[in-house]
């Protein structure tokens, strides 16, 4: 049976700095925003509150929607592993009540070797998915200027 997943993601800027989960695989590093998968009778707010708690190890202060987007895996970079992973990703811009709490979290995900700050003027030559948002980083902060970005990685 397949079905569709849902998700929350949590957009950090601090000090012109992007705070993202280090992973690796076979090609190497990458970055990805914190969040992950909504569970049955949570809201994407609790998901997303608890998906922090699991990967930096802290709560965030939930903000703004900023968009949606679609990850349907076949087709994309990783459709040999995700071709049967369809996602609907909530990326809401939050903050962080404390910003030095941040530390290993409960739960990483199975790709996880860190959390990383990255500023944002580096972005560009960082492997950051989805590459679609990259545009949308300014040297203050973040302006998507749409709600739905589609199928993108």
């Amino acid at each position: 049976m397949q079905f569709i997943r849902t998700a929350a993601r949590a957009l950090i800027i601090h000090q012109n700095k992007l705070l993202t989960i280090k992973m690796r695989d076979k090609s190497g590093v990458f970055y990805i925003l914190p969040g992950g998968g909504q569970r049955h009778g949570e809201t994407l707010r609790q998901g997303l509150k608890r998906e922090c708690l699991e990967e930096i190890g802290t709560s965030v202060e939930i903000g703004e929607l900023l968009y949606v987007r679609e990850y349907i895996g076949k087709n994309h970079e990783f459709r040999k592993a995700h071709h049967a992973f369809h996602q609907v990703e909530n990326v809401f811009r939050c903050s962080l009540p404390d910003p030095s709490s941040i530390g290993p979290g409960s739960e990483l995900d199975k790709k996880q070797v860190g959390i990383e700050w990255i500023p944002l003027h580096e972005l560009p030559q960082r492997r950051f998915l989805p590459e679609v948002i990259k545009p949308f980083f300014t040297h203050e902060g973040f302006e998507a200027g749409t709600h739905y970005l589609g199928d993108v990685n």
